[in-house]
């Protein structure tokens, strides 16, 4: 009895536990649709030091490393074929380059890679939500950016230390990605990136607890529940 109700009250725990893992990813989600809208703050006061678990929108000023693009090519609401697009902005007078998320760039069917729309030289004042990278997930075949003499640079997952090895600068720990622009080729629909699990998953797993729990709990009762004695002809 006491390695059943230790077992049920095991399983109800981690059911618990999901469920509260499960309500701070819904938090992150609703703090990440209410930076959409909110009025962007100078980047230098987040820049260095991005609060934990927040997603400033931020207004930034620099010129673009236009040359040094890296295309990402396995972006998770890719249907159609294409690329993320990354590029680097120079911001003045610091050593640090920033990497911009300029979107998302629909393949033709018939390229390889996507021509990559000029961009402006000189300065530009930029705005966007400064985000985690994208996750890494399980990295095969090592850096795979130090093996290709051309750019833009294909990859498909974006690490920030192979990327400023790759660029001989260090970079800043988030990447800046650009408000929705409908005049803008790219298509810039940025949805919470959850590299482990979203809420809908960690609910699935609280359920699956709650059922182990119930299951011990039966079992038990089915295996100690009283027997009838069995009758016996008497001759």
């Amino acid at each position: 009895m006491l390695l059943t109700v230790a077992a049920a009250a095991l399983f109800v725990r981690l059911g618990v536990w999901q469920l509260d893992r499960a309500a701070y990813k819904d938090s992150l989600v609703r703090r990440y649709a209410a930076a959409a809208h909110a009025p962007p703050v100078p980047f230098g006061q987040v820049a260095a030091t991005p609060p934990a678990d927040a997603f400033p929108r931020v207004a930034v000023h620099g010129r673009w490393l236009a040359d040094r693009a890296y295309l990402l090519d396995n972006p998770r609401h890719d249907a159609r074929g294409g690329v993320e697009v990354y590029v680097p902005l120079v911001l003045p007078g610091q050593p640090r380059l920033l990497l911009v998320d300029l979107g998302f760039l629909p393949g033709t069917g018939n390229e390889q890679v996507p021509q990559l729309p000029a961009l402006p030289p000189g300065g530009v004042d930029l705005h966007g939500l400064y985000l985690p990278p994208p996750g890494v997930g399980l990295e095969l075949g090592g850096d795979a950016l130090a093996s290709q003499a051309h750019w833009p640079k294909n990859t498909i997952y974006l690490d920030l230390g192979q990327v400023a090895k790759d660029l001989g600068r260090p970079l800043y720990p988030r990447v800046l990605a650009l408000d929705a622009d409908p005049a803008a080729i790219y298509q810039r629909e940025h949805a919470f990136d959850f590299s482990s699990m979203p809420p809908a998953r960690h609910r699935a797993y609280a359920f699956q607890w709650f059922s182990f729990a119930v299951a011990v709990l039966v079992i038990f009762l089915v295996l100690h529940r009283k027997r009838r004695p069995r009758r016996t002809d008497r001759r």
